[in-house]
């Protein structure tokens, strides 16, 4: 029962701090929504800090793990790729307003500090995404290009968030194929699909 608090507590914060900001959001209002006593939430979490941390460890595992199963399960290219689909995915969902992660680092731009620590982890694991299958593709350069590649990415998280969601996700895909290619990534290479 406790833990479902907790997660109940957390999954209420997560909504009320992506839509409407960290700062913005009091506690009370995360209770009044979330139906959980203030004594439940300060057993579970000393601050709201703590919280938005924990909200947003929670926030980054569901995309960790699709990039865990890619490299695992699809040929380099294709996991590659398949962030970009992924991405049209989250740009095209219901509620859609930003990258939860950047938003958090620019209310709470202390790099030191542990909610920034949190969305710099976001960020690095989409890096390190990229780089093991660029480094499974024998490129040159495999983090030069994977930060290239997250340009892209983020790029179209940014415009989507400006100007509403369109073909960001798609035109950053196409755009990451032709530098695949021009990295020597072959397209009709079946070890490379």
């Amino acid at each position: 029962m406790a833990s479902s608090k907790r997660d109940q507590l957390i999954d209420t914060a997560i909504a009320l701090f992506y839509r409407d900001g960290f700062h913005a959001t009091g506690i009370d209002r995360i209770l009044a929504e979330s139906g959980v006593a203030k004594m439940t939430l300060y057993k579970h979490f000393k601050s709201k800090d703590e919280l938005i941390e924990a909200a947003l460890r929670q926030r980054l595992e569901p995309s960790r793990q699709m990039m865990a199963w890619a490299l695992e399960n699809l040929a380099p290219r294709a996991a590659i790729l398949a962030v970009f689909d992924g991405l049209h995915q989250l740009l095209h969902g219901k509620e859609f307003f930003g990258c939860a992660f950047v938003n958090a680092a620019a209310e709470f731009h202390d790099r030191e500090h542990p909610i920034h620590r949190v969305a710099a982890l976001h960020k690095a694991n989409a890096q390190l995404h990229f780089r093991s299958a660029l480094e499974r593709l024998g490129v040159a350069e495999p983090e030069r290009l994977a930060r290239q590649l997250q340009y892209l990415m983020e790029g179209a998280i940014a415009m989507a968030h400006v100007q509403g969601p369109a073909e960001q996700a798609r035109e950053a895909r196409d755009a990451a194929a032709v530098l695949l290619g021009a990295a020597g990534v072959a397209t009709s290479d079946a070890t490379n699909v």
